[in-house]
């Protein structure tokens, strides 16, 4: 069972875009299949029953010096509908429900960026499951 919610809104909330040189582009490009995408959700309660949560995507190359970074969080403001939330649904619904939700309009953003940073070709080729990820943090 899914938390009754309604998201207030959505944003960037920080952005950041490294790339020192034009060698470690031109480098990025010819590696861009070493380079992995990576995930950190967080949360911070608010007021009047009201969640910030945070998903921030990364993408970069753990081996090479030459390269790009590119890292964005971005911060949906949800309201909690419910009269008592139960804190294990509330855990499942930041983590699994809400990414489910609200990851295709991440993902577009990211993927525009990295567009406009110098990536013109790039695509995800894999999708993320969050019940998995979800389930495997629960275990």
């Amino acid at each position: 069972m899914t938390v009754k919610h309604k998201i207030i809104l959505g944003y960037i909330k920080d952005l950041s875009v490294e790339t020192p040189d034009p060698e470690s582009l031109i480098s990025a490009k010819e590696n861009i299949s070493k380079y992995s995408l990576k995930l950190d959700l967080s949360s911070k309660i608010l007021k009047n029953k009201m969640i910030e949560v945070y998903t921030k995507l990364s993408y970069e190359d753990k081996i090479n010096k030459k390269k790009t970074y590119v890292e964005m969080t971005y911060a949906t403001v949800v309201k909690i509908e419910e009269e008592k939330p139960i804190a294990e649904e509330i855990k499942k619904f930041i983590l699994c429900d809400l990414q489910i939700q609200i990851h295709p309009q991440i993902e577009k953003i990211f993927v525009q960026i990295l567009k406009l940073s110098g990536f013109p070709d790039l695509k995800f080729n894999s999708k993320i499951d969050f019940n998995k990820l979800y389930n495997e943090k629960k275990n």
